[in-house]
């Protein structure tokens, strides 16, 4: 909710779910009776809700002033920071991304999509051909114009054996990227797929220029040009004055981590630092007892994973992984340590914030210590060690949690505390056990396909499934909706009984900002709205 409106009295009696809807409505062009009505169900007396509604509309037009600087503390970095987006692991990553560069398409805050750098973009009947045209007079940051040319190069830097490409996966339906004109391109799928406007909006398929091979300083269209990039330090962004469109409100965006939770909190209370991400559950009351600051709490089907690397023990033991998802106290995990701010995981990807594709058929794996003893046996693991980094708020406290339960059934787990820094290159994917957040993916495919799919790089256990591969391909083109969830409670079935991956919860994005911070969105793809905040923010002192 936009901060001047969770400062008036009868906004604030409202939740921050509550505040959201109100916010979203407006914004949506709900009407002024509808929101009303909606507020009086809620309890609003007349007088109150015609006084909410008011307010919020008025400051939802507000005009966003220019200048000003934003200073963002993200919670991750390290040496492998880059400015090439197929190569994007890490939240501070996407923001600089989205600071640089623009993509095809754009996803608004309900997961639809609009045009972005594409003018427009359609598909034949059986979604087997997609058409793109491009908008013309689109500078890159060096003055060269914004070409078919530089889609094309774009795209095909996600293909071959020899691509680096963490995203790779989600194009591989497209058989060739085709220059039809200057400024038209076509994408020729292999096998259909509705979904390909909505996975070029994702961060790694920001266009670059024709050529490009240097990282280090590389040009985009997007609303800031690069003044200072070093990896696991800052990154400084300008104001791109010659900007395709309105946008880039601020001058200058500094970003940078601060990897410790508590140091980075401080650094907003006290004003060092205008936005930050993964607010800790923990200090919620502190940030909203302190004026000028307020927390951002946006529903996701982001979530917390613990890693059984399947190709090496433990994890190559299915009793072991059932023992370790039969241990988890998934309800206090959403009560106690995310303090309400997530839902209960079921030891696959996806939640209730997918709609259809969520298969809620599926009973969530209860809490069971007598099954856990049972599988622990059959296994034969007595002792092992998890490795931890804090990657997202509560996930350390969720594996000490976890390492009291194992004790109960005979399981010695030791919990090997390691560094934020370097972690996504160091650890993960490379010990026995690890933890992993992910952000939540536009939609259930993608994020399978990112995660699970046999040949994606980022499968954290190494799991590799045939069926689920097959099922992957086959739904994309699939739009009979009771064949559609059929196909997607497969999916979901098959990773919770064989990935080895444990999911005992997902989160809201959960973050934090200065109350002179203005226009952030609530898309639920990553925080801050999903980092989409770089070009529509602004500061209200400005």
């Amino acid at each position: 909710m936009t901060d001047s409106l969770k400062k008036l009295p009868t906004v604030d009696a409202l939740s921050t779910s509550d505040r959201a809807i109100l916010e979203t409505g407006l914004r949506r062009g709900a009407t002024r009776r509808e929101v009303m009505g909606w507020l009086i169900a809620s309890g609003a007396t007349i007088a109150a809700a015609g006084s909410i509604v008011s307010s919020a509309t008025s400051v939802l037009a507000a005009t966003p002033k220019k200048g000003g600087k934003l200073k963002f503390a993200s919670d991750l970095h390290g040496p492998s920071d880059t400015l090439d987006p197929a190569l994007n692991t890490s939240t501070i990553d996407y923001v600089r991304g989205r600071s640089m560069y623009n993509s095809l398409c754009q996803i608004n805050d309900d997961l639809t999509t609009r045009p972005e750098l594409a003018e427009e973009y359609s598909a034949n009947k059986d979604f087997s051909v997609w058409t793109f045209k491009l908008r013309k007079n689109v500078k890159f940051h060096d003055g060269s114009p914004f070409t078919a040319d530089d889609v094309v190069f774009t795209m095909n830097r996600h293909y071959g054996e020899k691509s680096t490409s963490k995203a790779k996966p989600l194009v591989a339906d497209v058989k060739e990227w085709k220059k039809v004109d200057s400024h038209t391109v076509k994408a020729i799928m292999k096998s259909p797929n509705a979904d390909l406007p909505v996975i070029l909006g994702t961060p790694h398929f920001k266009i670059l220029k024709a050529g490009t091979s240097d990282f280090q300083n590389p040009v985009g269209t997007g609303p800031f040009t690069l003044k200072e990039f070093k990896p696991g330090v800052r990154t400084i962004h300008v104001k791109n004055a010659h900007y395709w469109r309105e946008g880039a409100h601020v001058d200058e965006i500094e970003s940078f981590a601060i990897t410790d939770k508590v140091a980075r909190l401080s650094a907003l209370l006290s004003g060092d630092v205008d936005l930050m991400q993964a607010l800790d559950p923990k200090a919620i009351k502190k940030v909203e007892s302190t004026s000028g600051v307020g927390i951002w709490s946006v529903p996701s089907g982001a979530y917390f994973g613990l890693c059984a690397m399947t190709h090496t023990a433990p994890g190559n033991s299915p009793d072991f992984v059932k023992a370790l998802q039969y241990i988890q106290r998934r309800k206090k995990i959403v009560r106690s340590i995310l303090k309400g701010q997530g839902t209960v995981g079921n030891d696959h990807p996806i939640n209730v914030a997918y709609g259809a594709d969520y298969c809620n058929e599926l009973p969530v794996r209860e809490h069971d210590l007598d099954k856990a003893k049972f599988h622990l046996k059959k296994s034969g693991v007595t002792s092992v060690e998890l490795n931890v980094a804090e990657v997202a708020p509560g996930i350390t406290d969720i594996c000490l949690l976890a390492q009291r339960e194992a004790k109960k059934i005979g399981l010695d787990m030791k919990i090997k505390k390691v560094p934020n820094d370097g972690y996504w290159g160091a650890v993960w994917m490379k010990t026995p056990l690890n933890v992993v957040t992910w952000n939540m993916r536009p939609t259930a495919n993608v994020m399978m396909t990112l995660a699970f799919a046999p040949d994606a790089p980022w499968n954290d256990t190494l799991w590799k499934n045939p069926r689920l591969g097959k099922l992957l391909v086959e739904s994309r083109a699939v739009s009979e909706p009771k064949k559609r969830h059929e196909m997607f409670c497969e999916m979901q079935k098959l990773i919770h009984n064989g990935s080895g991956m444990v999911i005992p919860a997902h989160r809201n994005y959960l973050d934090a900002k200065s109350d002179k911070v203005q226009g952030i969105g609530r898309m639920p793809l990553g925080a801050l709205g999903g980092y989409e905040w770089p070009e529509f923010a602004w500061r209200a002192d400005a």
